[in-house]
C-alpha cells in the first residue's frame, strides 16, 4: 500500500478516487500516482489534437497537485503520469510496475470511467492485475475508514482477503465486521461457516483489531452484504475477485457488489496464502 495508482479524467467524479487515496497519506508515507490515459496518437483524426490533449492534461494535473499538496502527510508524495493506449492495459501496467501497490478509482467519470468499470471492460482491470483494486462509486469519498465489512462464504478463496483486510484495519484503526453469508439454512453449511468465522476472528483479535461477527442467511448474497454494510454505516467492503475463465463481468457477484455498494469496495486477487492461525485460506 506504499504506492497508490489513481486513474483520473479530471471530472469531479474521478477525483473521489484521489480523495480516498489521500486518507492513506494521513496514516503512512505513501506515493500517490495519478494516471491519465490518452488514445494512441494514431487513433486521432487531427495530428495536433494528441499534443493539445496532453498539454491540457499537464495543466490540469499541475492544478490538482497544487490543490492537494497541502493535504499530504507523513512525507507522502503526489505525482502524475500521462500515458497512451487502452485504459485498462495502461492502468494495470502501471500498478504492476510496483511490488506494493493498489489501484484506487472512481467508477464514474466524464470520459467513460463508468462504462469502463461497470460495463463489459470492468472485469479486465479488476481481474488482470494481482494487485488489490479499490473502487468508489459516489462523488464524495468517505472522510474516514472506521468500519470494514468482510464477508466469508464457502468458496475456497474467501478467506484469502483476511490478511490484507486486517492490514488495512490496523492502518486506520478500523473495526472489522466478519459476516458469514449463505443462501442455505443447512446446519452442516452454517456450522462450517461458523468455524471459518471463528478462525478469522482469532486471526483478527490476535492482531489487536476490533471485530464483530454476524451470521447472515438469505436468497441474495449481494443484498446480504450491501444491506448489512448500510445498516452498520460501514466505510468499506472487502471481497475476493472472482476468477472467471472469460472476461465477462456481467452477473458475477463481484460486479454486483461493485455496482451496488454505496461505500468503497476492495477487490483482492486469490493466491496461495497460509494464515498463521493454523488454517489454509484456500479452504478445507
Amino acid at each position: 500500500m506504499k504506492n497508490l495508482i489513481v486513474p483520473i479524467d479530471f471530472s469531479k467524479e474521478s477525483l473521489a478516487g484521489l480523495d480516498l487515496a489521500m486518507l492513506f497519506t494521513k496514516k503512512q508515507q505513501t506515493t500517490v500516482q495519478m494516471v491519465y490515459v490518452q488514445k494512441k496518437s494514431s487513433d486521432y483524426n487531427s495530428p495536433g489534437y494528441f499534443k493539445e490533449e496532453k498539454a491540457y492534461a499537464e495543466r490540469e494535473f499541475k492544478k490538482i497537485v497544487k490543490q492537494y499538496s497541502s493535504k499530504l502527510k507523513n512525507d507522502s508524495k503526489l505525482k502524475y503520469i500521462i500515458k497512451s493506449g487502452r485504459i485498462y492495459r495502461e492502468i494495470v501496467g502501471q500498478v504492476e510496475s510496483f511490488d506494493d501497490a493498489m489501484v484506487i478509482a472512481s467508477t464514474h467519470g466524464a470520459s467513460g470511467f463508468e462504462e469502463f468499470f461497470i460495463g463489459s471492460n470492468a472485469y479486465k482491470i479488476i481481474s488482470a492485475t494481482h494487485q488489490p483494486v479499490m473502487t468508489v462509486r459516489s462523488i464524495k469519498a468517505p472522510s474516514e475508514i472506521k468500519k470494514i465489512v468482510m464477508p466469508i462464504d464457502l468458496t475456497l478463496d474467501s478467506r484469502q482477503k483476511v490478511p490484507f483486510t486486517a492490514e488495512l484495519a490496523q492502518l486506520f484503526d478500523a473495526e472489522i465486521h466478519i459476516i458469514t453469508v449463505s443462501s442455505s439454512k443447512s446446519k452442516r453449511i452454517i456450522d462450517r461457516l461458523n468455524a471459518y468465522a471463528a478462525q478469522v476472528e482469532n486471526y483478527v483479535k490476535a492482531r489487536k483489531i476490533k471485530c464483530k461477527v454476524k451470521s447472515l442467511v438469505g436468497e441474495n448474497i449481494v443484498d446480504l452484504i450491501t444491506v448489512y454494510a448500510d445498516s452498520v454505516d460501514a466505510n468499506m467492503i472487502s471481497i475476493m475477485k472472482e476468477q472467471l475463465k472469460n472476461l465477462s463481468f456481467l452477473g458475477s457477484i463481484t460486479h454486483q457488489i461493485v455496482t451496488r455498494s454505496k461505500v468503497p469496495v476492495l477487490s483482492i486477487s486469490a493466491k496461495e496464502i497460509h494464515i498463521a492461525t493454523g488454517f489454509s485460506s484456500t479452504g478445507g
